[in-house]
């Protein structure tokens, strides 16, 4: 029987919570008895009548789990926090604000079946300003740069197998971009794209500022091209310094310099200059390798493993 579990994070969610709950339980039981539920709410520190309803929902199903923050730590480390909880055999994350189309579901529990160990439920299309959605389409091809399967309307409705999972829970760090992360895992993927629904209460605490920083987050946790094109612009500007340099030399010796003095004081300035930019390259190339060391995710994500036969009786060569 397996066992299908559900993070939710929750933050300022009061009057969606126990719709979203009947939800989750309605499409579970309607699976059939062979799948069980676990349902696991992670309070971010809400200050509304989120936690009495939290309260309410947990006293009415005891599949129903409720983890609470000591404060808001921002949705990112709430979902981590929530998965690294979960007994699943396979976990789904979706928004306690009733915008994610329960009937998209079954879709990707049918995805599961058939062997994809990760199914991102993608948003073609939501209900943001003009700007805001400019905004959001400019970061996802930047994005894309490094995650060429990124969608262009990101994710954060999705489901992970326990062998993704387990994976994904050893990465550490914590400006974390939650769907390069997923994305990074490389295990077998189905997309299936849906429009976000209107939010029916409420309003979302996805503000601008968080927008920018995880935006920020994206940009600096999933690709070291920024880096590397600081570095090479570094490089031409030294050797354009250095060509110009060469070039005031030669003035110099043919006594076609504006005044005396102003040779040495510009070969000063581009070499100076040149060798500042390439040192500053290679020290960005230096922070780089430093941060994707202390972000501790895993060298490699093993899909699977077959170990090698041998003859009888060799079966403990090698162990330690």
């Amino acid at each position: 029987m397996p066992l299908l579990s559900f993070v939710v994070p929750v933050y300022r969610n009061e009057g969606t919570i126990l719709p979203t709950a009947e939800r989750i339980r309605a499409f579970v039981e309607g699976l059939g008895p062979s799948y069980r539920l676990e349902l696991l709410f992670v309070d971010d520190g809400s200050d509304d009548g989120s936690p009495a309803e939290l309260a309410q929902a947990r006293a009415a199903d005891p599949r129903v789990g409720v983890l609470t923050l000591s404060r808001n730590f921002g949705q990112v480390l709430a979902v981590t926090e929530g998965l690294r909880r979960v007994r699943g055999d396979a976990a789904v994350v979706m928004s306690a604000d009733l915008q994610d189309p329960v009937e998209r579901l079954a879709g990707m529990v049918e995805a599961w079946n058939r062997g994809s160990r990760i199914v991102i439920g993608h948003r073609t299309s939501r209900d943001d300003g003009i700007l805001a959605s400019a905004a959001s389409r400019a970061f996802h091809r930047l994005v894309r740069i490094s995650l060429p399967t990124i969608p262009e309307g990101g994710f954060d409705f999705l489901l992970l197998d326990r062998q993704a999972l387990d994976t994904l829970n050893r990465f550490g760090g914590r400006n974390r971009f939650f769907q390069g992360d997923v994305l990074w895992l490389g295990f077998p993927t189905t997309f299936l794209p849906h429009v976000r629904e209107r939010r029916p209460r409420g309003r979302s605490q996805w503000t601008l500022g968080k927008k920018m920083k995880y935006s920020l987050d994206g940009l600096l946790g999933t690709a070291y091209w920024p880096i590397r094109l600081m570095s090479l612009c570094g490089v031409v500007t030294a050797l354009m310094g250095f060509a110009y340099a060469a070039a005031i030399v030669y003035a110099w010796a043919r006594h076609s310099v504006p005044f005396e003095g102003w040779a040495p004081l510009m070969i000063l300035i581009l070499v100076v200059g040149g060798v500042l930019m390439i040192m500053l390259g290679v020290i960005g190339e230096y922070v780089w390798r430093i941060y994707d060391e202390v972000r501790g995710r895993p060298l490699v994500a093993v899909r699977e493993f077959q170990a090698p036969g041998g003859p009888p009786g060799d079966g403990d060569r090698g162990e330690p």
